[in-house]
Parts: structure tokens; C-alpha cells; sequence
């Protein structure tokens, strides 16, 4: 009911107040549930003020599934990249001026199952890394803990691997701004300074690149490396990158 409903809303307010000043800086409150609580009254404009009077540094995000309240300072996407549905949880949520994340997990749920066995493949991950960065959105991926405390090895080793392509590419990805273009079927751009990453996530059956409506005029078209150049052309309808399609690592 009501009265035990405002109770709960206190306690939570108590935890929160603690949380706030008893364990130094707080970079982040990630509220959950509202999804299925959706009738409750969660009071967010009393409980995003307390925390930005205790801590006005501190993000708020949440994970509702409806368009961002007043007082949030990130939007998040369960399951899914920004403006899109995939996942089933963010029908009709447009994508807002805020910064933007996208949550995923590393198998099929978000807490530890011995009977979960739906791992996602390093290049799985990585893909939806490039993706959020080419929509200009951040990745959270979950890691959901054994009881004793430890990653499992599946996990562990996929993480491994993911930050052996970040420790080579990550300068694709770190610091960059995305909406470049639109996500294209072979991948997406991101962005740092004057410079252009090309993602290829998958090969055009084409023996060239077609980037539609590419404002930035390009002076040059490099591999990551730069050890080879590629001719390209610029008309009205895009920008056309000749490479070898066909023996992309």
C-alpha cells in the first residue's frame, strides 16, 4: 500500500544519505526497477535532489526504460544500443540530448547461474563496443560475480581477450564522439579531433566503402597502422573508400 510504500522510500533515502557520506566519492547511483514497479510513486524529484545536494558531483542513471527524468544526467539502454529495440525494453524511448549507455551482459543474465551457459563471443562484445562508441554511447558490461566472490574463468578469459584489442584499437574508441553517419550494414565511424575511424564489422560485398552523407571533406584515408593508403572519392551521395573487401582481418 501507500503508507508502506512511502516507508520503503524513506529507507532507501537513509541508504543512500549513508552511501553519500560515509564512502568518499561516489562517481555514480545506478537506480534499477522501476520497470516493474512501474505504478509506484518513486518520489525521484525528493530522492534526485538528496543526492545531488549530498553529492553534486555524482551521476544519477536510470534504468526505467522510459524517457529520462528530470534530475537524471545519463540515459541508459538495457540490452540495446541507443535508438534502438532490440532487446524488447525501449519501445517508443527516444534518444535524448544526454550522455548515452548502453548495459549488456557477458551471457544470457545479469547475475551469476551455473546454468547459464549463453556466453557471448569476444567478437560479440567488441562489435557492440564499436556499435555504443558509433552512437555516441558508452558501454557498461556486467560481470555478475560467483558466490565466492570471483569472475568465472569463461568471463575472465573474455575479458582478456577484449583488452588485447583495446590495448591495440582502443585509441578508436576512447575519447572518440560517434553520429558521424548513421550505422551502416558494414559497421560505423567514430570520431576524434580531425581524425576519422572507419569500423568494418562486416565486409561489403562491394570491392569499395560507400559512406553516405559524410560531411568532413577527407584529406587522407590510412589503415589503423598507416602503413597503407587508400583511394577514395567524394561525391554529393557520399564518400567511396576503395579497399580489398575481400581479405579484411
Amino acid at each position: 500500500d501507500a503508507e508502506a510504500w512511502d516507508k520503503y522510500v524513506d529507507f532507501m533515502k537513509a541508504q543512500l544519505t549513508e552511501l553519500l557520506t560515509n564512502y568518499g566519492d561516489i562517481g555514480m547511483i545506478w537506480f534499477d526497477g522501476h520497470w516493474d514497479q512501474k505504478e509506484a510513486n518513486w518520489q525521484y524529484d525528493e530522492i534526485y535532489s538528496l543526492i545531488h545536494m549530498l553529492s553534486p558531483s555524482t551521476l544519477i542513471a536510470n534504468n526505467h526504460h522510459i524517457q529520462p527524468i528530470v534530475g537524471e544526467d545519463i540515459q541508459t539502454f538495457e540490452r540495446d544500443l541507443p535508438g534502438e529495440n532490440h532487446g524488447g525494453y525501449s519501445d517508443g524511448v527516444q534518444v535524448s540530448q544526454l550522455p548515452l549507455e548502453s548495459c549488456a551482459t557477458m551471457a544470457g543474465k545479469w547475475g551469476f547461474s551455473i546454468y547459464d551457459q549463453k556466453f557471448k563471443s569476444t567478437k560479440q562484445l567488441i562489435h557492440l563496443l564499436v556499435k555504443a562508441a558509433g552512437k555516441n554511447g558508452n558501454l557498461l558490461l556486467n560481470v555478475g560475480p560467483m558466490p565466492n566472490g570471483e569472475i568465472q574463468p569463461e568471463f575472465v578469459a573474455t575479458l582478456k581477450e577484449i583488452g588485447k584489442w583495446t590495448t591495440k584499437y582502443g585509441e578508436s574508441i576512447y575519447g572518440t564522439r560517434g553520429d558521424v553517419v548513421k550505422s551502416q550494414s558494414w559497421g560505423t565511424i567514430t570520431k576524434k579531433d580531425k581524425t576519422l575511424y572507419v569500423h568494418i564489422l562486416k565486409a561489403p560485398q562491394e570491392s569499395y566503402l560507400f559512406i553516405p552523407e559524410l560531411k568532413e571533406k577527407i584529406q587522407s584515408a590510412t589503415s589503423f597502422d598507416g602503413k597503407t593508403k587508400f583511394k577514395f572519392k567524394q561525391h554529393q551521395e557520399g564518400t567511396f573508400i576503395y579497399i580489398d573487401t575481400h581479405n579484411l582481418d
